[in-house]
């Protein structure tokens, strides 16, 4: 049975309460913001609750067993606070919400209820709607490791081996043309070949994307500049003279761990276990079903 403060208890018990809610937003990039539905800024543990562009709750309800509790918050949108394009931008983007109870008349009497992610953000009229995800969502993830043939390791972590502080594996890039939400030209990639960085990731230095980070799906040149294709929209927040570092990217197969980067002895997959279409498909002239390894 959770412990009530003695104070919050004894003001509980009372017949009139002065209590109202509080919300400690923290971005996955460290900045922290706090909230109330309180008419007057309150402070405790090093935050400050405005009550201006606020949050309003809505119900929370409780299930049994490891479902993920949801809840909702509605808020304004503002450039000071919270901003449509910092949504769009994805900084909002499982950051970690929590909500107490507090005597507003005395904030040393305060209670955690819940700890959350923020799941779906929707954006309507200068304002936002924002999911509240229990922590039971991290039961919904994957752990442990998956038998396929591709590489489950990431570039450059313990597992891979692989040190990306290289000039090799890392280059400098500055935005020359946007040539669509998802494609832009930048030059300084010059001393690598085309594709090396297809697959990799891109981290922004300058611009309104300074401090994200977005995947490369494709890295192509021409007439002299280098194209890079993402994952996500980058377009509507990219500008000529952006500064980006470029990361090598890696399909996870077991040819290119081996002949791009030599690290075959660290290959984190399964490549001699055929997959399904291996498996399924019908003997062919010329095949060699010798039971010899199916990858070099």
């Amino acid at each position: 049975m959770r412990q009530l403060d003695p104070g919050l208890a004894g003001h509980l018990a009372q017949g009139e309460t002065t209590l109202c809610h509080c919300w400690r937003l923290t971005r996955r990039d460290g900045l922290v913001l706090g909230f109330t539905d309180h008419d007057g800024t309150l402070s405790f543990d090093g935050t400050s609750f405005s009550p201006a562009n606020g949050l309003d709750g809505g119900t929370v309800p409780a299930r049994l067993g490891s479902q993920v509790d949801t809840a909702e918050v509605l808020g304004v949108l503002d450039a000071e606070a919270i901003s449509e394009d910092d949504i769009l931008l994805g900084r909002y983007d499982g950051a970690a919400v929590e909500t107490w109870r507090v005597n507003w008349a005395n904030v040393s009497q305060r209670l955690l209820l819940r700890r959350d992610s923020i799941g779906e953000i929707a954006r309507e009229d200068g304002v936002f709607r924002a999911e509240l995800r229990s922590a039971q969502q991290g039961l919904n993830a994957t752990h442990g490791r998956i038998y396929q043939s591709l590489c489950d390791a990431r570039l450059g972590d313990s597992r891979c081996g692989v040190s990306l502080a290289s000039s090799t594996w890392r280059g400098t890039a500055t935005v020359v043309a946007v040539d669509g939400p998802y494609r832009v030209q930048v030059s300084g990639l010059g001393g690598y070949e085309a594709g090396w960085f297809a697959f990799g990731s891109a981290a922004w230095a300058s611009g309104q994307r300074a401090g994200l980070r977005d995947g490369v799906l494709s890295h192509g040149r021409s007439g002299g500049n280098d194209m890079l294709g993402f994952a996500l929209r980058v377009g509507d927040w990219v500008a000529l003279g952006d500064t980006l570092e470029v990361t090598a990217g890696c399909d996870r197969r077991f040819e290119t761990c081996k002949a791009k980067f030599g690290n075959a002895v660290n290959f984190r997959g399964f490549p001699h276990i055929p997959g399904s279409d291996y498996v399924l498909r019908h003997p062919r002239n010329g095949d060699a079903l010798d039971g010899k390894a199916v990858v070099p």
